[in-house]
């Protein structure tokens, strides 16, 4: 759904009230309040104690109604994938930033690398290298 967002605004603000979130996403009011219970959609609340359902809230409401409707899943497995889908973003979230880290970490040694090797003295002669052969004999003791 596209959805032009006010400025400062987006997916994530919440400014639907009940009544818009319930025909915005084909169910009913009651059964929103009835998933907000539950904790499968948990949309935000004005000081006086208003639901505010965002775009994203609406998006997974839908998403709950095509999981219970046309896959035949029950409202607690479909608690269980959304919290599973929450892990997931969260572990992605998390891999990028310690692949930026590492990314951070691996430049910087680099430079550390590279500033060692400016620091090499140019004026070293090569030595040549061989190998010999030295028997060594004791002198007899007296």
């Amino acid at each position: 759904m596209s959805f032009p967002f006010p400025p400062g605004t987006d997916e994530d603000t919440p400014f639907f009230v009940i009544s818009v979130a319930a025909q915005l996403s084909g169910l009913h009011a009651q059964t929103l309040r009835s998933y907000d219970r539950m904790g499968l959609v948990s949309p935000g609340r004005t000081s006086g104690g208003g639901r505010r359902y965002s775009m994203r809230d609406i998006v997974l409401l839908r998403e709950v109604q095509r999981l219970s409707q046309e896959e035949g899943v029950n409202l607690a497995g479909i608690k269980r994938i959304i919290d599973l889908e929450h892990q997931v973003d969260a572990l992605r979230s998390r891999v990028n930033e310690l692949t930026q880290e590492l990314a951070q970490a691996l430049a910087a040694a680099d430079s550390a690398a590279a500033a060692v090797h400016a620091s090499y003295r140019r004026d070293l002669v090569p030595v040549r290298q061989e190998t010999a052969l030295v028997v060594w004999k004791p002198k007899p003791r007296k």
